[in-house]
């Protein structure tokens, strides 16, 4: 597996992480002893890097990969967040205040059976909460050695600027795919810049960019909930993504493993965590790292999902009120 440095702070880990969010039945039913055999398979494969957060499956996801990676003697990054207190749409989930951050990095250990978290995003900007209060409260965990490294996670250039000045930042997380691509025009460039990791969640379209999507989503799976897997716009988008089926097929590899490669290609300051509960696919997204594409399949997909022919948005309305503009 080859590795990237996320950010300039000296953390190491490998370009393609594991998403561990779809373990804990987002996107449908999930087998625990499954899951951490995948999750076991993955770190004798060379995956390092594992992100879960405090929200999913209320706290089950966090328990799962602390089981999982207990006793491995491979050194491991676990990230995980705070901010989101809960699934539901129809209240105001996000909560930055300090003593809620600092009441559920003590969960967040005990679940996770251990004594640190080596990166702790702010899940969510609390609009009601100064960025400088949420990101100095986490660097207070820093200096207690509870948490290694910080970052945020869906979240302005102007609140990426002002927590960086609180408190060095390792990573900024955000959806990055060939349908989502909002962070290239400034938050890419500033976090180059300034020495600060970029990881990309969601990188194969929350399962779309895949040769087996299945349409026929699960009662459980909160993709059905989402505009862009929804009706007229779900068949839009399955017309667009016939040319890169065509293409990665032309290149004698997956889908997958071509969108994930031109994500890795872009930017060599971002490191992918797609999320799959197979081990087939993950050892599909390892290979991926390895895989270089011409400038010419470079410029087809950069507008194979452009803003003319991207159909539905990321999240219902209630969701992208949270994202920061």
């Amino acid at each position: 597996m080859l590795t990237r440095n996320l950010g300039t702070q000296g953390l190491k880990v490998s370009t393609i992480g594991l998403g561990c969010m779809g373990m804990s039945s987002t996107y449908g039913a999930a087998d625990d002893t499954a899951s951490i055999e995948a999750i076991r398979q993955a770190v004798n494969n060379g995956i390092s890097l594992f992100d879960t957060a405090n929200v999913y499956g209320n706290g089950h996801n966090e328990k799962l990969l602390g089981k999982a990676i207990k006793g491995l003697q491979q050194e491991l990054t676990v990230a995980t967040k705070v901010g989101i207190q809960e699934m539901q749409l129809n209240q105001k989930r996000v909560n930055g205040h300090p003593d809620y951050i600092r009441t559920e990095i003590e969960k967040s250990l005990k679940r996770l059976d251990r004594d640190y978290v080596d990166l702790y995003y702010l899940h969510r900007v609390d609009p009601d909460v100064p960025i400088e209060e949420s990101i100095g409260e986490m660097a207070r965990l820093v200096e207690e050695g509870k948490v290694r490294y910080i970052g945020l996670s869906e979240a302005s250039l102007t609140t990426i600027q002002k927590a960086h000045q609180t408190h060095p930042l390792t990573a900024v997380q955000s959806e990055y795919s060939l349908w989502s691509r909002d962070v290239e025009k400034n938050i890419l460039p500033y976090l180059q810049e300034n020495g600060i990791g970029f990881v990309a969640y969601s990188p194969l379209g929350r399962g779309f960019f895949t040769d087996n999507f299945n349409s026929n989503l699960a009662n459980q799976d909160v993709r059905q909930y989402m505009p862009r897997f929804q009706d007229e716009n779900l068949i839009a988008n399955q017309k667009v993504f016939e040319n890169v089926k065509q293409l990665s097929q032309k290149l004698g590899i997956t889908s997958s493993q071509l969108v994930l490669a031109w994500l890795l290609q872009k930017n060599s300051n971002l490191v992918a965590i797609p999320g799959s509960k197979s081990i087939q696919h993950i050892n599909e997204n390892i290979a991926a790292s390895e895989i270089i594409l011409d400038s010419e399949v470079m410029t087809l997909l950069n507008h194979a999902f452009d803003e003319s022919n991207t159909y539905g948005s990321r999240y219902p309305g209630v969701l992208m009120a949270e994202l920061e503009k």
